[in-house]
């Protein structure tokens, strides 16, 4: 059989033309990846936010300061601001295991279980960080301990990498001095939340609700 110029025989024994290679596929763009150090207890929801659950402490000496930390973001070294000893709550942990366990590793201070009140507050907190957007669902225990506890120095050997990275100082404040400080205070309105419970606490837990930070 005569093909006709221009066209590949068919019919049995025709030669088969070899299929046309594909165009290769554009390469992918490069995309910056965002920071990892946010461990992997931060799980991605279904709203696109990092999660996770966190244990807080109010932590007061007999003098009635509270023990702060200031810290920044990598992103934003300019911006700095005070906030209460805690961290995530870990799989299996217990809310006042995690509490107790933040506080040693965060200041080197050993507290027991048993001598924290409440949780005297939650709240959710919803924040930026390492270019990560976050919700921390939060439980606050209060803890006393004496001028010549919070006299000892505290220590940095616990602490986590990224706290290293964006944890500049530890101190204790007095109220009235809080009340002063020019850059934020979380939770917002800290001095004010603290003071009824310079007196003790109540037995009732307070839900300060969502907040933006």
């Amino acid at each position: 059989m005569t093909s006709t110029p221009g066209r590949v025989p068919t019919g049995a024994g025709a030669p088969v033309a070899p299929a046309p290679a594909a165009p290769a596929a554009p390469a992918a763009p490069t995309e910056e990846v965002a920071p990892t150090a946010l461990g992997p207890d931060w799980v991605l929801g279904a709203d696109g936010m990092r999660h996770r659950r966190g244990a807080r402490v109010l932590l007061l000496d007999d003098a009635g300061r509270v023990l702060l930390a200031r810290g920044h973001d990598t992103d934003q070294p300019e911006r700095s601001w005070w906030f209460t000893v805690g961290g995530g709550i870990e799989p299996g942990e217990s809310d006042r295991d995690a509490a107790v366990r933040e506080v040693l590793e965060e200041t080197g201070l050993r507290l027991d279980p048993a001598d924290l009140q409440g949780p005297v507050w939650t709240r959710s907190a919803v924040f930026d960080f390492y270019r990560e957007r976050c919700r921390q669902d939060e439980v606050f225990y209060l803890a006393r301990i004496t001028s010549t506890q919070a006299a000892v120095p505290l220590t940095r050997e616990g602490w986590t990498q990224i706290e290293h990275d964006v944890v500049d100082e530890m101190r204790w404040w007095a109220l009235p001095e809080l009340r002063e400080v020019t850059i934020e205070v979380f939770p917002a309105g800290l001095p004010d939340l603290l003071e009824p419970l310079l007196d003790g606490w109540d037995g009732r837990t307070r839900h300060l609700g969502e907040a933006t930070e």
